[in-house]
Order: C-alpha cells, then sequence, then structure tokens
C-alpha cells in the first residue's frame, strides 16, 4: 500500500510539475492572437493619421478620449474617464503655408500651439529685429505689415510677448509677425507659459514662425544686404471659448480573486501637434490598447485587476498621472507594479528587476523566450544596490509613482534588427509621424505585455519591494 501510494506521489508531483511547465491557456492564446491577429498598427492609423495631434484644449483630444473609451467598451472593459483639469480657451490648428515671394520657394516651418494665426494669406516685407531702443527709433516706420526676424535660435517654444519689452513695441508699431531660425528637425511646441491663463480677451495677436534654419539664415543675410524680401503665409490656428475638460482614461479587467489589488500599464494619449503623435506617445497608447484587446479576446480572468491607463496631459507636466495618484484613485500600497511605455517605437525584450522580484518574472517571462526568435527575450537580475526613492517628477507618467514608492519596472526596449531610429529626431518634432513607427516591433511589444501584466496579475502575491527603493 506504502509503494502503491509513493508511485502514486510521484505521478502526482510529476503532473503538476508537467503542468507547471506548460503555458497558461490564456498565454498560449494571447500569443496566438499577438502573431497571427494583432492590430496594433490599426489603432495607431486611426490615432495618427485619422485624429492627429492631440493637445490639451484641442478637439482632437477630445475626439481621441472618446476613441479609446469606445474601444475599450467595445472588449468588454469597465471604463472609468477621469476628469482631470479644463482649460479655459480651446486651440485649433489647420493647414498651415508659406513661400518666399522673392524667389517663389516654399517655406518649411511651424507654429507653437496657442498662438495666433493670420487671417488669410498675409504678405509682408521682411526686417531684422533692433536690438537697442536707437535702432528701434531709427526703423520703427519700416515695422508695420513686416515680419521680423529674431537672431535667437528657436527650442520650439511660444516666444513670450508679455516678458519682451521690444518685442511689444514691434507689435504696437505693426508687426505681422516674428521669425526664428530652427534645426530640423524642427521641434514646435506650445505657449506653456500662458495657455492655462488664456481668455479670449486676452488672445494673442501676432504670429510666432518657427523656421529651417537654412532658409532662414539665407533671408536674414538678404535682409542684412539690404536687399528687399518678401514672404507669404498663411496660418490658420484658431481658438474657441472654453471650458475644454480634459481626461484620464481607465479600462478595468478586475481580477476574480484580488479585485482590490493591481496592476497597471499606461502610455499619454496627449501629444504635440506639430505631427500627429504618431510615436510620442501614440505608440505607447497604441501597445497599451493592443494588450488590453488581447486579453479580452484571450479570455483573461487575471487573479488581480488590471487598469489599463491612457494619461492624459503628460506634455504639460505629467498632469494626468500625477492626479490619478494624489487622488489616491487606488491605495498605492495595492499596486504591484506600473508599468510605463512612453519613448520610441522599438521591441520589448527584456526586463531587469530586484533580486527579490527575479523567481517571479522568470516563472511569467518563459512563454515569451519562443515566441519569436528575431526577439529572445531575457529577464535580468539587477545587480547595483537599492536606489533612494525619487523625489521630484521625472520625465515620463511613471514618475508620480515612484516618488510613492510603487514599483515602476518597464519592459526594455531596444532596436534589435539595427533600424537606426533615433528618438531624439522624432521627440516633439515635425517629424513624429505615422512612418515613424515601426510596427513589427510595436505589434511584438504589444504581446509582450499582454503576458507580463497576465502573470503579474496572475500572481498570488502583490511583488515584493525588497530592494526596490531604499527606505
Amino acid at each position: 500500500m506504502r509503494r502503491i501510494t509513493a508511485i502514486a506521489a510521484a505521478l502526482l508531483l510529476s503532473a503538476g510539475l508537467l503542468a507547471a511547465a506548460q503555458p497558461d491557456k490564456v498565454v498560449k492564446k494571447i500569443i496566438e492572437l499577438g502573431t497571427t491577429d494583432n492590430r496594433t498598427m490599426e489603432h495607431e492609423d486611426f490615432l495618427a493619421n485619422r485624429i492627429g495631434g492631440r493637445l490639451v484644449g484641442t478637439h482632437e483630444l477630445e475626439d481621441a478620449e472618446k476613441w479609446v473609451a469606445g474601444l475599450m467598451r467595445s472588449w468588454g472593459l469597465e471604463v472609468r474617464v477621469q476628469e482631470v483639469g479644463e482649460i479655459q480657451v480651446g486651440f485649433s490648428r489647420g493647414p498651415w503655408y508659406g513661400r518666399n515671394l522673392t524667389d517663389g520657394t516654399p517655406l518649411h516651418f511651424g507654429t507653437p500651439a496657442y498662438t495666433a494665426g493670420t487671417k488669410g494669406p498675409t504678405r509682408g516685407h521682411v526686417v531684422i529685429a533692433p536690438k537697442t531702443e536707437q535702432q528701434f527709433e531709427r526703423m520703427k516706420g519700416t515695422a508695420k505689415g513686416a515680419w521680423v526676424l529674431l537672431d535667437s535660435p528657436s527650442r520650439g517654444l511660444a516666444l513670450s510677448f508679455r516678458d519682451s519689452t521690444m518685442i511689444s513695441k514691434l507689435i504696437d508699431a505693426g508687426a505681422l509677425g516674428f521669425i526664428q531660425g530652427g534645426d530640423l528637425p524642427l521641434q514646435i511646441l506650445y505657449d506653456r507659459a500662458h495657455c492655462f491663463d488664456l481668455t479670449m480677451d486676452t488672445l494673442p495677436t501676432v504670429c510666432d514662425i518657427k523656421l529651417e534654419k537654412a532658409q532662414f539664415d539665407a533671408i536674414y543675410s538678404k535682409v542684412q544686404a539690404r536687399e528687399r524680401v518678401e514672404l507669404e503665409f498663411d496660418i490658420r490656428n484658431h481658438f474657441f471659448a472654453g471650458p475644454v475638460k480634459y481626461h484620464n482614461i481607465l479600462g478595468i479587467l478586475r481580477g476574480s480573486k484580488y479585485p482590490d489589488e493591481y496592476v497597471i500599464s499606461g502610455g499619454h494619449l496627449d501629444a504635440y501637434d506639430g505631427g500627429t503623435g504618431a510615436v510620442d506617445d501614440g505608440q505607447g497608447t497604441c501597445v497599451t490598447l493592443e494588450s488590453a484587446r488581447l486579453l479580452m479576446a484571450a479570455g483573461a480572468r487575471p487573479k488581480r485587476s488590471i487598469i489599463f491607463a491612457i494619461w492624459t496631459a503628460e506634455e504639460y507636466g505629467l498632469l494626468g498621472s500625477k492626479y490619478f495618484v494624489e487622488n489616491k484613485t487606488v491605495p498605492l500600497e495595492k499596486i504591484s507594479n506600473y508599468f510605463n511605455r512612453d519613448g520610441g517605437p522599438e521591441v520589448a525584450v527584456s526586463v531587469t528587476v530586484p533580486p527579490a522580484m527575479y523567481d517571479d518574472f522568470a516563472q511569467i517571462c518563459a512563454p515569451l523566450a519562443d515566441v519569436n526568435p528575431d526577439f529572445p527575450f531575457q529577464v535580468i537580475k539587477r545587480t547595483a544596490e537599492p536606489g533612494p526613492r525619487p523625489t521630484s517628477a521625472g520625465g515620463s507618467d511613471h514618475a508620480y509613482f515612484a516618488m510613492n514608492g510603487v514599483p515602476t519596472v518597464s519592459l526594455g526596449l531596444r532596436d534589435v534588427k539595427g533600424y537606426g531610429f533615433n528618438y531624439r529626431d522624432i521627440w516633439h518634432t515635425d517629424k513624429d509621424l505615422y512612418n515613424q513607427c515601426i510596427p513589427e516591433y510595436m505589434e511584438h511589444s504589444a504581446l509582450v505585455n499582454a503576458v507580463v501584466l497576465y502573470g503579474v496579475a496572475n500572481l498570488d502575491h502583490l511583488l515584493s519591494r525588497e530592494g526596490l527603493y531604499k527606505e
């Protein structure tokens, strides 16, 4: 009897070990769908090419919020729309065009958001901004109806019209607008200093143009040599009365055993509108969305709740994620990890974790090893000592979580195939377009993200925080 019992026990142990080694059926389904019916780029096409740039206070961001919420509901997620704030004046960007009338050359330029447009095609001669009061007095008669060249290089931000006495004098003298030269690709940002306190009674009245440096330098040289140059611009920037609210969109897959414990995955929806926001952070948003779709389509019912967080107003100071954390939307001590994706459209091929998390992630990520031989996945044990908990916000939506002690382990991204992608060439520029995305990287990342989220949510315990931050 004892021998039979021992044999039975051995068989049960072998069966248990075999079962443990086999991928969960939900994981198998995620991998199957992620490799045969991946819709990451379908989401990206709609977001970048149909909606476009998505600044706070624009109809485009409102449309994108509704689109995200609608997708999540259609997949069966519980959706929470979280109002974060409002802006008093809305902004709408139409087409923009310019040319050098002297030689017929089209001009490559942009304008920061929340700056003035023209009243139809507007022509004017070009002058160089004076540097002293005496120079202004000598040339102020020529400022009327003129485009004014500023020799300070552009970094994409709007000019501080209110803070410059000389610019104010030139506006009063009748200048049409101001032109700065900028390196390619052109950074096109916004009037961050004043857009939140703008009212319909204090709208900017003259244009703020960032022109390709080579064209700027050529025009500057001609004007400096006393040659007459005439430019024409048609810039369709418009304002509309608010308030315009902006929101986090939270898709929730409720846990079956620990519904009040959470794993969170997120990217930010708002984006600069000099381009279409395809990379920053359309790729992060769309990878997060496809992860949600894959989990729902695979019939996932994890033990712990998963929140797919599509943040607002990241570019305005991490306002969406800050609101979520500071208002204790969920208990911070109940968050197992927040996975952030914001950066280039590269492929998720690793995760680096403290030693106390290593065994959990090794088990969770084991099924990823054989999904695609081009993208082998590694779990790397961190050897460095734990760092101090951050005391100030960093550059993306993980920051306020980390500042409050929440684990923010993120997936490691690489340009494995050497496409030569350089995120710094795209970041906040007019080059941030759909054609900068790398579909095979983003699609595989959505699959990886879904598997990892499911695995962390399905643990019998929250991830250990040991060795994460120094006390």
